[in-house]
């Protein structure tokens, strides 16, 4: 692989693993206390699954977008790019509003769009590589999964 290739595809895997970290900080700190102290809804997963299904995630989601970036600049492709960043910053965004401003009703709204913004991602990049689409499927299972689990810690705590 050529040098150039070499440093987007790690530039491409360490920018979502950065925004992992970040949010993962931010999570950290309220998991022990306030999302403790949470009703959990019945199908709720154990905390120990978020990291290793995150961290795959964000990997998948860095491969991808490398898939798109490689590609000579069209339309398409910066198009691509752009969602790409979108919805990495409402994935950030998120983990502020659940886990550090304490707010899942608001963090539900957000989700939802977080969950718009994948499926754009999704068309954008099968229009670049539809390689680069597939592989973000369980990113959009995952969230699509994380949407009723929100709910369920809205509504079980909100009162």
């Amino acid at each position: 692989m050529k040098k150039h290739l070499l440093l987007k595809l790690l530039i491409s895997i360490a920018l979502p693993l950065s925004v992992g970290a970040i949010a993962g900080m931010f999570t950290a700190q309220a998991v022990p206390e306030w999302y403790a102290s949470l009703n959990r809804p019945w199908f709720s997963p154990p905390n120990w699954i978020f990291g290793p299904v995150w961290t795959t995630i964000y990997i998948l989601m860095g491969i991808s977008f490398f898939m798109v970036w490689k590609q000579d600049a069209t339309r398409e492709r910066n198009l691509a790019i752009l969602v790409f960043f979108i919805q990495l910053l409402l994935n950030l965004a998120w983990s502020f509003l659940f886990f550090y401003f304490k707010m899942p009703g608001l963090a539900l709204i957000e989700i939802i769009l977080l969950w718009l913004s994948i499926i754009v991602m999704f068309f954008a990049f099968y229009k670049v590589n539809p390689l680069a689409a597939y592989i973000n499927i369980p990113y959009f299972l995952w969230v699509s999964f994380a949407i009723p689990l929100n709910a369920g810690f809205y509504f079980l705590n909100s009162g």
